[in-house]
Parts: structure tokens; sequence; C-alpha cells
């Protein structure tokens, strides 16, 4: 099969190596999947940069996210999944074979049905984000009548979050975006509210928007940067629920703000989600796409070759949606 792997952490036009490997074989409870698409996150740039730890394996093919369809099953695995369309999540975390290849093999409950009405560019635009939005939503139960606000609304987890907490009843989403395509985009996800950080101050403009009452529960992209905006505007009981701190790595906690809300903080790693939290946001997710609520943007496409470049694009920080890169 073709595939890109690295053997070294650095620069992509470095360490990116187009090339060809021998086919993966599933192994018990396991799928091989004909990878049509692969999604490239920004966690999957970082780990490569070597900005997040050091390799955990000897040659790393990338990324952790993709779809396609299955093509052979391990060992308890029912063989009438062989054929099915699926989107692919968590493929490369501390795992060698991610879906920057033509062939990926996984554990089978790291795959999730894909509606023939999903694209497998869509489809690989779902894992990370998806799950991440998921469970950031749901953390503090059914967000059904709340106010929510959903900070970096143009992001990959940020639109596919909108979609997600309209589909499950939400009562005003309001978000936060840099600039005007963005809002466009936001609102096009189905937000209420836009907030443009860059023009306006976060805070005054969500308690106008809430006659002062502020937020039931935040979907944070930048906990720390944004934890003074997030105390001031949480309701009591409400919750914090982040997925990245990059601006700020230590923040310092107003802990007795916090308390005196009764409002809490929880932290969203989608690599560590328990089985029964996966198996949630897979079963939600699933129905969103069949129900036609979630429909992930594509920002861009790359071919194998141009893998580089696509690693680029997400560093570059101004994507609207997800970067894809297609090996068949």
């Amino acid at each position: 099969m073709r595939a890109i792997w690295y053997e070294a952490q650095g620069a992509a036009d470095d360490v990116l190596t187009l090339g060809e490997r021998p086919d993966p074989q599933p192994g018990p409870g396991e799928v091989a999947v004909f990878i049509k698409a692969s999604g490239v996150n920004p966690s999957d740039v970082k780990t490569r940069a070597g900005l997040r730890a050091p390799m955990s394996v000897a040659r790393q093919i990338p990324h952790s996210d993709g779809a396609g369809v299955i093509r052979a099953v391990g060992e308890g695995v029912d063989p009438a999944r062989i054929g099915e369309r699926v989107f692919v999540f968590n493929a490369a975390f501390k795992r060698a074979g991610g879906t920057c290849a033509e062939i990926c093999v996984v554990p089978a409950e790291f795959t999730g049905a894909l509606p023939d009405a999903v694209s497998f560019d869509e489809g690989a635009a779902l894992g990370i984000p998806a799950l991440t939005a998921h469970r950031a939503l749901t953390a503090n139960g059914p967000v059904t009548g709340k106010t929510l606000l959903i900070t970096g609304g143009a992001g990959a987890v940020g639109l596919q979050a909108i979609q997600l907490a309209k589909w499950m009843g939400a009562g005003k989403v309001i978000t936060t975006v840099s600039g005007p395509e963005k809002a466009e985009a936001a609102l096009d996800a189905g937000a209420d509210e836009v907030v443009n950080y860059r023009q306006q101050d976060v805070v005054e403009a969500i308690e106008a928007m809430t006659e002062g009452e502020g937020v039931d529960h935040i979907v944070e992209v930048e906990f720390g940067g944004n934890l003074a905006a997030s105390v001031a505007l949480i309701r009591p009981h409400g919750l914090i629920a982040s997925y990245g701190s990059e601006g700020e790595k230590t923040p310092e906690l107003p802990f007795y703000d916090l308390m005196f809300k009764n409002a809490g903080f929880q932290s969203v790693f989608v690599y560590t989600l328990t089985p029964a939290q996966r198996a949630a946001a897979v079963q939600d997710v699933t129905r969103a796409l069949a129900e036609g609520a979630l429909k992930p943007r594509i920002d861009s496409v790359y071919a194998l070759e141009e893998c580089a470049d696509a690693h680029k694009r997400v560093e570059a920080g101004d994507k609207i949606g997800s970067v894809i890169v297609t090996p068949a």
C-alpha cells in the first residue's frame, strides 16, 4: 500500500515520507479499512512536529481520523461488516498505523457507521472533532433548553459542536469568532448569536445577549486565555468543558469564584474517553448524520503527495473546517 510516514519529528517538508509499506492485516477484534479520506487535525501536526511528546513508535503513519470501506475483519468481528462504509478515529494514538495510507487497521470499536449520504471527505472530518464536541456538550448532562457558549465557533470542533448542540435541543447557542467569514460559517452551522472577539468585548456582548444572566455551559477551545471571561459568564451550577489551552498552558484557577457559583470544569481528551463515553458519542454522531443534522465543513482537500502542504494548511491557523488528504 502507499502511505505517508515519518521516523523523526520535525517540519512537515523535512520528515514526511511517501512510499510503499506492506498491507496491514487485522488481528482479533480489528478491522482493515480501505481509506478514502484522511483527516488532518491540529493534534496530528503537533505530534509530527514534536510539540506534544516524543515518538512512541519507530515509524509513524500519521492521522487519527479517516473514512473508507471495511475490507477485512479479524477474529471476533462479524464478517457481515465487510463492505461497510465507516468513519475511523483514534487510529494513530499510541499506534503506528494512522489513516494517511491506503489501508488502516484499527480496533472495530474505533469505527462508526457512515451513512451513504455522507461523503468520505465529510466522514474523515468527524472523529476527533465530533467526539470531542459530543463529550464537551454532554459532560454536565443534557443541554436541552440551556444557553451555551461555544468558543472558536468556526473551528472543526466548534462547527460540529454548534450543530450537535442544536440537534440536542439547546435553547440558545452563542459562539465567538475572529472575523466575518468565520461568523458566516458559524451562523450557517446554526449558531443563534456570534461575537467577534477581535472587535467586541466578549463578556459585555454576551451579557447583553443573555440579559445579564450569562450561560449555562461553555465548550471552550482556549481555557487559560479565556478563563476570566468564562468565570464571569458561567451561571451557577454550570460547567466549563475545555479541550484546549494552547495560549496559556498553566493557568491559575480562580477556585473561589467558581466555588461560590457551584460551577465546575471538565477537561476533554478524546483519545482516553471511557468505552461508554465513546460508544454514546458514536451512537449520537451516527444518528445526527443519518438525520442530516450534522454536516462537517471541509476547508481543503489534498492528494497523498501533498500531505506536507495539508499539514502546513492546518499549522497556518486560518482554516475554516477540516483539512483532508485522499490516499486513494
